[in-house]
């Protein structure tokens, strides 16, 4: 966790050019360590922390899990006979919409607006879960094999313009931008 902290202080003083200068944590372990307080120290950043078994002082972060998680639960129920597998998958897609839309505390604005600095373009979003076929490119399929296969819609891939897809006979995970959505066709 110290390793992937200090990739995102990076990130962020990279792209937005600001610096952490408060972390809040609760006393969860992750954390706990003199190398990670030295490492805080040297970085000029303040530590506050939370009393144990109080989610309630943290109470923003606790709420959007909540609501981040209802959502999971709401996506997964919705789509019979899908694993709960793909939990990970539908809280990616959770996180990814909920980052795409405007919130009061940032002057309605959305999360994702306020960090790039650019309007959003919500064009590209589908529902999770839904009934998608994926074009197979001409040199892994012969000339009198099907040009497309089925395969169910589980979200986007990070850094790529690309669809994270789940195919229905194989089950395997494919990633493609080459994909056609039949509206209101849940898997």
């Amino acid at each position: 966790m110290f390793n992937k902290f200090k990739e995102y202080k990076a990130l962020v003083e990279n792209q937005i050019s600001m610096k952490i200068k408060t972390l809040r944590l609760d006393i969860g372990g992750e954390f706990v360590s003199k190398k990670f307080d030295n490492f805080l120290h040297e970085c000029k950043i303040q530590q506050q922390t939370s009393a144990p078994y109080t989610p309630q002082q943290n109470g923003v972060a606790e709420r959007a899990n909540r609501t981040i998680m209802e959502c999971v639960r709401s996506m997964i129920r919705a789509l019979e006979g899908l694993d709960l597998e793909f939990g990970a998958k539908a809280v990616n897609i959770t996180v990814y919409i909920k980052n795409q839309c405007p919130t009061k505390a940032l002057e309605s604005k959305a999360p994702q607006e306020a960090w790039t600095g650019r309007k959003l373009n919500v064009f590209h979003l589908r529902v999770f879960g839904y009934k998608t076929f994926v074009h197979i490119p001409n040199e892994k399929r012969s000339k009198l094999e099907s040009k497309s296969m089925p395969c169910v819609f589980l979200g986007y891939c990070e850094g790529t313009k690309t669809y994270r897809l789940m195919c229905v006979e194989t089950k395997r995970i494919i990633k493609s931008r080459d994909v056609v959505f039949l509206k209101g066709q849940k898997r």
